[in-house]
Parts: structure tokens; C-alpha cells; sequence
């Protein structure tokens, strides 16, 4: 060989310490490692010398390139370290400075008082739990006690698939219940939970869409009684209304799901025609509830005669408009800016129990 190693790696060194950016640097890298480089090309000539030069050359060349890659990393680690200062400089922000109000996105009136009840029932001391939305016929009917006969079996109802090559046909969930089912089947009671999501019904007008939200609790131990559920659901409204001296009504009804079954009252008044939640001598039904049902609980792998509990349902999109004075459902999900700008929360607006959820 007659290029003087030494020299090579003085003009490679200035090289790598002459280059101003890692572009620069990696053009430099290329050209002494690369498959074409100078120390490559000095490497494919070793076959032409003879054992004993070969040798000694080949150890010169690869402390050459072991140098080399040294310096080619100290080099990248200085640049990065120069381009993130200069980065630094220019790129500044005043974190102090308030939010911008135009053009910032709000949090939907359903997604706000999603987390406001998972807040309250965290609190009380519920777990949160979750489904399929398809489901079969058994969870979201035969294992909550809707005998075959029932209306909300018919398709005018609910949204069936097309049959199965056994002639079943899954639904898409007409209610969260059967999540409750699905938690009763691999977890030993005490269970206490309740199971937010989306469900849907052939329905829509004013106050029902096709696709709503709504959210079941489910409790089951031993030796629960009404008088659980009743205190549980009053904790629960008097928090979400901010009404410290709501009143609570039970009525007598009728689910299939549960017995007895319980329509829930608030008490409201009408005050210029504005509607409010916790006053007054007037009622509003607002959810449904009950002691859940024997067969239920045999479904759910349980004994009835060990084990008793109470559940209830409560639409989240019917809670929202009554609590934050919505008049029509169905603007719910027509993404109106105006409709969003002017119902939507801050997205800083985080509810909390010890901040205020509204």
C-alpha cells in the first residue's frame, strides 16, 4: 500500500471535527466507512500484500477505523447537544401567558358528565366495568329474565344481526345490564360496580336516538336490602345535582331483570319555565332500579339464597340534558360547532369531587 495510514487518519480527524451539522458529519462518515470510503477502499487491497504485511497493515487500518468511529461519535453528541441549545434559544414559549378561547376544543356535554359519574361512584367506592357492544341473545336478554315474548325482543326494538349457520343472531346491546351478567360470571361477590358505554334502539325523536349512553350499577353481597339502594342513589344525585336537599320517591314497577322494581323520583320545580333539579314540590322520573332478580343471579353463577343485590340504569345523555338544560337529544351527536362551542366544557375542566364537577 502506499497511502501513509497516518496521514489518512490526520485528514479524516479534521474532517470530522470541520463538519458544522450532522448532515455535514454523516457525509463525512460515508466517506470513510462506507462500502466506497477511503478506509473500505484501503481494506479490499490487503489481499494483494503478503502474509506477514498483510497483517501488520490490517491492525494499522483497524485501529485507523476504530478512531475514527470514536471521533465520528464524540463529533454527533457535541452537534446535538449545539442544535438542541440553539432550538432551545428560538423556540421558547410563555407557559404563563392564559389559554386562547378561539379556536380550542371543548369536551362534549356526555363525555363531562361520563367522568362526573365515575368520580361519584370512585367515591362511594365502585369499580368501573365493560362489554361487547354485540352481544348474543342470552347476555343481553335470556340471562337478565326478558322472557321470549317480551317487546324489546321484537326488531321494531332492537337492532338484530343476520342469523348464524346454527340460526342464532347476535344484537347490538340494547342496555349495559349485560355487562353486570359478564361480571357475575368470573368475579366472587362483593361485587360493586357500575358499567358506562353506548347502547342502542330502534328509536329516535326529541329524547331517544338510535345510539345513546347510559350506565348500570350492580352491587351483590350478602344481606343488601332497599334501604342500600335508596341511600346509594340519593348520595349519588344530591352529589351530581349540587342539591343538598334533594328529594328522593320511590314508585312501584316492574323489569324483568329485578324484584321488586323501582321507578326513582327527584323532586324539581318549574320556575318560569326553567327546569330545576333538587327544589320544589314537583316529581321527575329519572332512572330505574330494583332488588335483582333470583334468576338473574343464577345466571350470573350465584346462589339467590346466599347473595342479594340491587341494581339500576340511568341514561348519561338524559342526565346531561338535565343538568345542563339541553333541550333536544338529537343535537347530542349532529357535531354543530355553535351547538358544541356554547354546551361544550374547557378541556382544562377536569371534575373532581373536592374541585366542583360542573
Amino acid at each position: 500500500m502506499t497511502v501513509d495510514l497516518k496521514e489518512l487518519e490526520n485528514q479524516l480527524l479534521e474532517s470530522v471535527n470541520g463538519a458544522d451539522n450532522e448532515a455535514a458529519l454523516e457525509e463525512v462518515r460515508i466517506g470513510a466507512l462506507g462500502k466506497k470510503g477511503l478506509i473500505s477502499s484501503q481494506m479490499k487491497g490487503l489481499g494483494k500484500l503478503d502474509p506477514e504485511q498483510r497483517k501488520q497493515t490490517g491492525q494499522a487500518l483497524n485501529g485507523v477505523k476504530a478512531r475514527i468511529s470514536e471521533a465520528l461519535a464524540l463529533r454527533r453528541e457535541v452537534l446535538k447537544k449545539q442544535a438542541l441549545e440553539e432550538r432551545l434559544a428560538t423556540e421558547n414559549i410563555d407557559v404563563t401567558l392564559p389559554a386562547r378561547q378561539r379556536d380550542q376544543g371543548t369536551i362534549h356535554p356526555v363525555s363531562q358528565v361520563w367522568e362526573e359519574i365515575v368520580q361519584i361512584f370512585a367515591d362511594l367506592g365502585f369499580a368501573v366495568a365493560e362489554g361487547p357492544h354485540i352481544d348474543t341473545d342470552w347476555y343481553n336478554f335470556g340471562a337478565l329474565n326478558i322472557p321470549d315474548e317480551h317487546p324489546a325482543r321484537q326488531e321494531h326494538d332492537t337492532f338484530y344481526f343476520h342469523r348464524d349457520a346454527e340460526g342464532n343472531r347476535k344484537v347490538l346491546r340494547t342496555h349495559t345490564s349485560t355487562v353486570q351478567i359478564r361480571t357475575m360470571e368470573k368475579t366472587a361477590p362483593p361485587i360493586r360496580i357500575i358499567a358506562p358505554g353506548r347502547t342502542f334502539r330502534c328509536d329516535s325523536d326529541q329524547t331517544h336516538t338510535p345510539m345513546f349512553h347510559q350506565f348500570e350499577g350492580l352491587v351483590l353481597d350478602k344481606d343488601i336490602h332497599l334501604g342500600h339502594l335508596k341511600w346509594c342513589l340519593l348520595e349519588f344525585c344530591k352529589t351530581f345535582f349540587e342539591a343538598t336537599d334533594l328529594k328522593l320517591r320511590l314508585r312501584a314497577s316492574h323489569f324483568p331483570f329485578t324484584e321488586p322494581s323501582m321507578e326513582v323520583d327527584v323532586n324539581c320545580s318549574w320556575v318560569d319555565g326553567q327546569l330545576k333539579v333538587g327544589e320544589g314540590d314537583n316529581w321527575m322520573e329519572i332512572l330505574g332500579s330494583g332488588m335483582v332478580h333470583p334468576n338473574v343471579i343464577r345466571a350470573g353463577g350465584h346462589d339467590p339464597d346466599e347473595v342479594q343485590g340491587f341494581a339500576f340504569g340511568i341514561g348519561i345523555d338524559r342526565l346531561a340534558m338535565l343538568k345542563y338544560g339541553i333541550p333536544d337529544l338529537r343535537a347530542f351527536f349532529e357535531s354543530d360547532l355553535r351547538w358544541l362551542r356554547h354546551y361544550g366544557f374547557s378541556t382544562l375542566n377536569v371534575p373532581t369531587l373536592a374541585g366542583g364537577l360542573s
